[in-house]
């Protein structure tokens, strides 16, 4: 049962995560920032995924991400299209296509990282270390929690990930 202290406190965080989502978009977009940050939300994503675990087919890519095959199909073909992601054959199954990380996907890539690092560190200038971290787990945890509940799992059934 939820106390008016927590109604109050869960308010205030429900408005404190809608102007986080509005802030990220307007820093993605380059509103904040340099333009350099600027990368589709999907984009980022998706080449992330492919730089961390490597080549995969749709499929594997749309489980990991907790999104459908479709969607996964929409979003990389323009990053195909543009050189980013190139396909190619599975190494153990010829017929089959993986999706694999270009070299000029990872330099793009890493070029979004290191100006939205340097961004992280802009912003979070005056915080100690400890804060850095307390609010990267507490963060991964709430969208951790908020992916157990989409795939519709206990929050307490999903191991925190950074890379969700």
């Amino acid at each position: 049962m939820t106390t008016d202290l927590d109604a109050g406190l869960l308010d205030a965080l429900q408005h404190q995560v809608a102007v986080f989502a509005r802030r990220a978009e307007q820093t993605r977009l380059g509103g904040v920032g340099q333009v350099r940050n600027s990368m589709d939300r999907a984009a980022y994503l998706l080449l992330n995924r492919l730089d961390q675990e490597g080549p995969m087919g749709v499929k594997a890519l749309a489980a990991g991400m907790g999104i459908d095959s479709s969607t996964v199909t929409r979003q990389v073909a323009p990053l195909v299209d543009t050189g980013l992601v190139k396909r190619t054959s599975h190494p153990e199954d010829g017929r089959a296509v993986v999706l694999q990380l270009s070299p000029r996907g990872l330099a793009r890539l890493e070029e979004v990282r290191s100006s939205r690092r340097e961004l992280m560190a802009k912003v979070t200038g005056g915080w100690t270390p400890e804060e850095r971290e307390s609010f990267c787990t507490l963060l991964t945890r709430f969208n951790s929690a908020l992916s157990a509940r989409q795939a519709g799992l206990p929050a307490e059934a999903t191991e925190a990930s950074p890379t969700s």
